[in-house]
């Protein structure tokens, strides 16, 4: 059982290195995120929640950092997960070194599920063409919550810090 689990997780590792190294011309990767810190060869990612006086005011701030210049643009998009109801969360951007998304979180409400699509071309970042797709099933119940922008940015950046 121990060696079946660990082949199984080699296999995986190394299933997704590969889908996460870029490679001209290769498939389109779609990976699950899962919890509030994700890290590749290629990219990071680390949300936090900004409390604000009503639910309407609370922003979700997910920090992106193209570690090796992999991608050039991003985009988020929020899903309905029954009928697959689908609206732009974060138009399609410029993605630098890093780059913060702000996504109130009461739009979470109808559209919980998030993909973070990314791609080296602006007109490729789009649902069935991105060269990378992180996905979500809601808010991670992992990410911390703060009180201000300048306290989630400090944490942001110490927990990608530690993300080697």
């Amino acid at each position: 059982m121990t060696k079946s689990l660990s082949r199984r997780s080699m296999v995986a590792g190394f299933a997704l290195a590969a889908i996460l190294s870029p490679a001209p011309g290769r498939a389109q990767a779609v990976v699950h995120g899962a919890d509030s810190l994700f890290s590749a060869p290629t990219i990071k990612l680390a949300w936090a929640m900004i409390k604000g006086n009503s639910e309407e005011t609370t922003r979700v701030m997910i920090r992106v950092v193209n570690a090796t210049s992999a991608y050039r643009f991003v985009r988020a998009d929020g899903l309905e997960p029954f009928t697959k109801a689908r609206v732009t969360l974060v138009e399609t951007r410029a993605l630098p070194e890093r780059t913060d998304l702000f996504i109130p979180r009461a739009r979470f409400a109808d559209h919980p599920s998030l993909e973070i699509l990314l791609d080296a071309a602006a007109e490729a970042a789009v649902p069935g063409r991105a060269a990378l797709t992180i996905y979500y099933l809601g808010v991670p119940d992992t990410t911390p919550e703060f009180l201000a922008e300048k306290d989630a940015d400090a944490y942001l950046a110490k927990m990608l810090g530690a993300l080697k």
